[in-house]
């Protein structure tokens, strides 16, 4: 699913009036095809060595002890780990527990796909954790998180009890805590597969399998932005000037410190007064912005000039800039400046999917090797991967 389809479902109205305010559900907003099955959470499950919290099992708000569900295993080195009990699993579960696996996006590239399609629109770092429920039992009990999310439910059905917020904008470390939630929820309702659902952050809300049917969903995460970053970002842009990185004047006098502060004053006060600061900021971040990292094996010694190697971007958020002369790409923590005959091939790559070389060569004119050398910059920058398919 595109952008421009994820835009589309969600609609104008959740992006311009919803977001960070109110809830929003949005059933039927996407085609949970693919996305997650549970052979694929058994596949995980499987596979990896996932010790709390990165796995974590919850019932009554409270997390349950790893060894209630897994056994020590001593390697022939004498190393211990934990290894899921299939059968203890089994039993927690049908007790009432909720399963919970953070950043799955970084275990299963469809979650990740649907990952950075929210991260184009919205323009922050998202997070995926994959919850997993089969009784009526609440598994994290009522709460709130301090951050925005989106629900996306994939299989099953899930009750959400949604009751607001009892401070505004709360965050993990503040100077208070929220007041316990209001005693009536504002909504109550059940996800089906394919919708979604849009939750602020420090909104109240409990959540239950209690259809009479497991619920499979994935919760996906927003970084949050406040001012408190941007005015990190603020200084950030003045230490260029020698005022600001000056010793603060504390053992002079009233005068010179009023005349200081008044310095520093003015300073701030012309970056907070550009109507582009947001803008600008927005652009950082996203140049910043490290994604989801992969390497390129088996392609030790470089890019091949290959038209049927595939690459894809490793972050969503890359910035494309284009001049008359050049173009300028800000991707994963790295600032690059090409010729101009580059930009074709660049603006395929910053959009979604994956792309042959030989296609980024056509598009851009120039020849597979010229191309696979363009790429082998990104590469090296951590700014894209090649992806390997047996020939």
């Amino acid at each position: 699913m595109t952008s421009v389809r994820i835009a589309e479902r969600l609609g104008e109205e959740v992006l311009a009036q919803a977001l960070h305010r109110d809830f929003r559900h949005m059933p039927a907003a996407i085609d949970p095809a693919g996305l997650l099955t549970w052979d694929d959470l058994n596949a995980i499950l499987a596979a990896h060595r996932l010790d709390p919290p990165r796995l974590r099992l919850s019932q009554d708000g409270e997390t349950l002890p790893q060894r209630s569900y897994s056994e020590p295993v001593t390697t022939r080195r004498h190393t211990v780990w934990h290894r899921l009990h299939p059968a203890l699993l089994h039993a927690r579960l049908a007790e009432g527990a909720s399963l919970a696996l953070d950043q799955a996006d970084e275990l299963h590239r469809p979650v990740a796909v649907l990952a950075e399609e929210f991260e184009r629109i919205f323009r922050t770092r998202f997070q995926a954790n994959v919850y997993a429920s089969w009784t009526a039992t609440e598994g994290f009990g009522t709460h709130w998180d301090d951050h925005d999310v989106l629900v996306a439910q994939v299989d099953g059905a899930k009750r959400w009890r949604i009751y607001g917020p009892t401070r505004r904008h709360p965050l993990y470390r503040d100077t208070s805590e929220p007041g316990p939630p209001p005693a009536d929820p504002v909504a109550d309702l059940v996800l089906h597969p394919g919708d979604l659902l849009y939750v602020p952050r420090g909104w109240w809300h409990a959540v239950t399998a209690d259809q009479g049917i497991p619920s499979l969903h994935v919760t996906y995460g927003f970084q949050t932005h406040t001012p408190s970053d941007l005015m990190s970002f603020v200084c950030e842009q003045l230490l260029g000037h020698a005022e600001f990185r000056a010793d603060l004047p504390l053992a002079a006098g009233p005068d010179v410190q009023s005349a200081f502060l008044a310095e520093v004053r003015k300073l701030v006060g012309e970056q907070l007064d550009d109507p582009r600061l947001l803008a600008r900021y927005v652009e950082a971040m996203d140049g910043r912005d490290m994604g989801r990292m992969a390497p390129s094996l088996p392609y030790l010694t470089g890019v091949p000039a290959d038209p049927d190697v595939r690459v894809r971007m490793t972050t969503a958020r890359a910035v494309l800039t284009t001049t008359e002369d050049t173009v300028a790409l800000a991707a994963a923590g790295h600032s690059y400046e090409f010729a101009s005959a580059a930009g074709p091939a660049l603006a395929m790559l910053v959009t979604d999917g994956e792309h042959r070389v030989g296609d980024l060569a056509r598009a851009a004119g120039i020849t597979a090797a010229d191309a696979a050398g363009l790429v082998q910059v990104l590469v090296d920058g951590q700014a894209a991967a090649l992806t390997w398919a047996a020939r």
